[in-house]
């Protein structure tokens, strides 16, 4: 089930990027309508009775069909501007069995997400509803199998509620009274540590680690089976777990603690196929969080190459999605993952690592912005700041809000923190675009010929080049130093020495542009007719 979701206008206001913008109706919009929580229609009778009998058969494609096809369908026919009947109406129909309601409940706010505003009570319901929905995944017996695309969105909107209500508490200048007093109230819900808990919890009590480790062993068929248990187990709680990872690399980049998120996403092999790409959305968030943390870190050669897969990817597949409920959001996030590509570029000159296909599409996007974000002036920092704030996540300050004093809006701090924090390193990435342009010269050349043309003394020009070392080499996941540079140099006595790597090249992509532009010409002259 795709849903779009509520939009903040503000910088940094992109709901992670990956929903589409869609304006939100009111809740007493809904009851104008007439809205009648306990009223059934019998088409909702009968996708209620059906699904409640495929997941009881552990009917996984038919399961499939009528969440990704039936739920859509249903909910643009009947409930545009409306919520779902509620679980109270549709429970006895199902036996009411105690799960299923659940599952229907977790469908229900997604629903209201996506086509309304929810409530604060609304909001803080659901999250109730995820903590018994994930208590009996953890610690009941669950012997049903559900679609991965189900319980991808469940953690996706696990997280995504997090992150909204979050957004929600820090706009605290026109909250009523009662609003104010129900988050005193439910101080616990959404909270931080809560959310962490559950999604760590989900990955220990699955042994997904463990199942990721084994498999690599040949003990394992997780990834080859898709993470379904064709056994007649059950494949709930170890998907969901190995899903919880990419939810913590998510929740970590929103809290702006990148090193902690790349850690939770270690045991996913992200350079090979795995569960993750599966689904499509989680293949997309999953790369775009992991290239926006390395991007912070000063990681640029991980992350352009794992944009250059992603973009290549899309690139090629989008064709297969256009009928998808997901394809806007495919598309928006391709757009932001552009954008990033082209950070990474600016502060990294690596463009040996990215195909010609997508290197095409990026100067077509960005080209122009490119060439003036390398001049490092005004008009580049100002580039730097739209281009991060278009496409970074949508941060959040987890922290309640202080009661006692004046009432204000934060909502925005964790993005301006964030955003100070980039423009402060490509300030720093400034003084290195001087040196790169003489390395990229000269093969040898002493420290005095440089710090003339440079207009500056050894002393400093040393400096300079201890900055260039630094700033081009990071600490990846392991502890290890890893270089960025295209350009490196050693100092021996007085001169220095320059190495510069030599990209390969790519004979293959020139002969098969020529042969397409062949083929095409031959077509045409085919279609003339000769008199």
């Amino acid at each position: 089930m795709a849903a779009s979701y509520e939009y903040d206008d503000a910088p940094g206001g992109y709901d992670d990027g990956h929903r589409q913008p869609q304006a939100a109706a009111a809740p007493s919009q809904a009851d104008a309508a007439g809205y009648d929580p306990n009223f059934v229609p019998d088409s909702v009778k009968s996708f209620v009775v059906h699904l409640y009998r495929h997941i009881r058969e552990k009917n996984v494609y038919e399961i499939h069909q009528m969440y990704e096809t039936s739920f859509q369908t249903l909910s643009d026919r009947l409930f545009k501007d409306t919520p779902w009947p509620s679980v109270e109406a549709v429970a006895h129909y199902v036996d009411n069995d105690h799960v299923f309601c659940l599952l229907y409940r977790e469908m229900w706010y997604r629903h209201l997400y996506a086509r309304l505003s929810p409530t604060l009570k609304q909001r803080i319901d659901s999250w109730d509803n995820y903590c018994s929905l994930f208590q009996v995944v953890l610690h009941g017996v669950v012997n049903m199998q559900l679609p991965n695309q189900w319980l991808w969105d469940m953690v996706d909107e696990f997280v995504y509620q997090f992150q909204s209500f979050c957004q929600y508490r820090a706009k605290m200048k026109n909250k009523t009274e009662q609003e104010i007093a129900l988050l005193r109230q439910y101080d616990q819900a959404w909270n931080v540590y809560g959310v962490l808990n559950f999604l760590e919890a989900l990955v220990e009590k699955s042994m997904i680690i463990q199942i990721l480790d084994q498999e690599k062993e040949g003990l394992e068929q997780f990834t080859a089976t898709d993470g379904y248990d064709y056994g007649g187990g059950s494949n709930v709680l170890k998907v969901l777990g190995y899903f919880s990872m990419v939810g913590l690399l998510r929740v970590h980049c929103l809290l702006g603690d990148y090193q902690t998120g790349l850690k939770c996403l270690l045991p996913i092999d992200i350079s090979q196929q795995g569960v993750y790409t599966s689904v499509i959305g989680s293949h997309i968030a999953t790369i775009y969080h992991y290239g926006f943390a390395n991007l912070m870190l000063r990681r640029y050669v991980d992350a352009i190459r794992e944009f250059n897969k992603i973009l290549l990817y899309i690139y090629k597949t989008k064709q297969y999605h256009q009928k998808s409920p997901q394809y806007e959001q495919i598309l928006k996030k391709n757009e932001q993952m552009y954008a990033l590509l082209a950070l990474c570029l600016s502060l990294c000159p690596q463009v040996k690592l990215v195909d010609e296909t997508v290197n095409s599409q990026l100067r077509e996007k960005y080209g122009e912005k490119m060439l003036r974000m390398q001049r490092y002036d005004d008009e580049a920092f100002v580039i730097y700041d739209e281009l991060f704030s278009y496409a970074c996540p949508k941060f959040i300050t987890p922290s309640a809000p202080s009661f006692e004093e004046p009432l204000v809006n934060y909502n925005q701090d964790a993005y301006r923190l964030q955003l100070k924090l980039f423009l402060y390193e490509v300030k720093q990435q400034q003084l290195l675009s001087g040196v790169r342009t003489f390395l990229k010269v000269y093969s040898t050349i002493s420290l005095a010929k440089l710090a003339n043309y440079m207009e500056v003394d050894e002393p400093t020009l040393r400096t300079i080049l201890i900055t260039y070392k630094h700033k081009t080499h990071a600490i990846d996941t392991d502890g290890k130093v890893i270089s960025n540079a295209d350009i490196d140099f050693f100092v021996d006595d007085d001169m220095i020495h320059v190495v510069e790597s030599k990209p390969a090249k790519r004979y293959g992509d020139y002969f098969l542009r020529q042969i397409v532009k062949l083929e095409s010409m031959m077509n045409d002259m085919d279609r003339v007719k000769l008199e």
